[in-house]
């Protein structure tokens, strides 16, 4: 008996349940073989970008930054600068004030830095002095000798702590690298940044250059929403913390206020580097008391920026729950670590706009939405939506 006689109805017009389960299994099959195909698509292109990463990673920071300088470069090309004039002003002028912060709080840095080695020193001699009473009850012999093995196991270290020392400067050097090639990238991008999408068009062709044309261009947006997000939750941790610590009489504390800001945009480690240089600059200047001070100070500013400012903000920017949105940053920094974790969330929102971008052009194949409801960014995104709603089958 042939499948279309198996999958007519009997004459109480209903199906063999022996059928229906297999046209079941033969759709799970079909999809099954689908999603294989798309997983072993991502595991080859996972693996591309585990070695090429070198080059990957230089190229998608500068898109970051260059999301940020986008508008007063394009300011300045509006008002008749050339384009290569108006990117290399831009990227000087942003290093001259970032330079300049620095520069601005360097001087208090240094003019505290001998009073702080002082009461480091004079804080020193009162831990030890504390350990030596009660409850502890240590004696300087035990102190001493606890140092002394301390030095000496410096000492034997010594070739393993000089190892790593040139791991380090290795590391410095590939920073320094990296950082030039951002620079050159960046100053490219900023100065032939409206050529790209033309050429995208031009390579892949009319309609398929206008859907790159439109994802691009809602990604770009999106990127620029993250990175001013983050800078505004940066600044009120910057500035929370910098009332809190000059209130408490803390010294330095304009410029932690500034590395609080910095910090900021390197999730986790930045915070946390951050914070306990405040809670020990705290503790050398005014005690144990303060210190505990500052510590719940930051952690209740920590606690305010993670679970309530930064999902609220950068969920209304770039359209992710909250919930996504700290999944993404656990899952990025399990993976790649600190990088992975600055830019989980970013990648993520670039992925939900291509989901939604591809559920929109769904809609609009199935009749569901019109083209006039379609939010498009581009006249080649609104054109390319035309012409996927004419194809749309007409309903009887």
């Amino acid at each position: 008996m042939s499948t279309v006689h198996e999958t007519e109805p009997d004459r109480d017009g209903v199906l063999d349940r022996g059928v229906v389960i297999g046209e079941g299994i033969t759709w799970l099959a079909r999809w099954s073989w689908r999603l294989l195909l798309v997983a072993g698509a991502t595991v080859i292109v996972w693996w591309l970008l585990a070695k090429l990463w070198v080059g990957v990673f230089p190229i998608l920071l500068a898109l970051v930054v260059a999301t940020v300088l986008w508008p007063p470069t394009r300011w300045l090309r509006e008002r008749g600068l050339p384009s290569a004039l108006a990117a290399a002003l831009v990227i000087l002028g942003s290093l001259a004030v970032f330079f300049g912060v620095l520069g601005a709080i360097t001087p208090s840095m240094i003019s505290q830095s001998g009073d702080l080695a002082q009461q480091a020193s004079k804080g020193i001699t009162e831990l030890q002095a504390w350990v030596s009473g009660p409850p502890f009850n240590l004696d300087s012999a035990a102190i001493d000798d606890a140092v002394g093995s301390a030095t000496t196991w410096l000492q034997e270290q010594s070739g393993q702590i000089a190892s790593g020392a040139l791991a380090g400067a290795s590391a410095v050097g590939s920073g320094l690298v990296t950082l030039v090639l951002v620079l050159v990238l960046l100053f490219f991008f900023l100065k032939d940044g409206p050529q790209f999408l033309p050429f995208v068009r031009r390579v892949a062709g009319e309609r398929a250059g206008g859907h790159l044309t439109e994802v691009a261009t809602r990604s770009w947006v999106t990127l620029g929403g993250f990175i001013r997000t983050q800078a505004i939750v940066s600044a009120v941790d910057a500035v929370l913390i910098g009332i809190g610590l000059a209130v408490l009489g803390v010294p330095l504390a304009f410029a932690l206020a500034v590395l609080t800001f910095f910090g900021g945009f390197i999730p986790i480690v930045g915070a946390f580097a951050v914070g306990f240089l405040a809670v020990l600059v705290a503790l050398v200047a005014q005690g144990p008391t303060t210190a505990l001070l500052v510590l719940a100070l930051i952690i209740a500013v920590q606690q305010i920026e993670g679970n309530v400012l930064q999902p609220f903000l950068q969920g209304r920017s770039m359209q992710l729950h909250a919930g996504v949105i700290l999944l993404a940053v656990t899952v990025g920094g399990t993976v790649f670590g600190i990088v992975g974790a600055f830019l989980a969330v970013p990648v993520a929102a670039v992925g939900a706009v291509v989901l939604r971008y591809l559920s929109e052009q769904t809609n609009l194949r199935a009749g569901i939405v019109t083209a006039d409801e379609v939010a498009a960014e581009t006249e080649e995104g609104a054109d390319v939506a035309e012409d996927v709603e004419d194809e749309a089958p007409v309903s009887e």
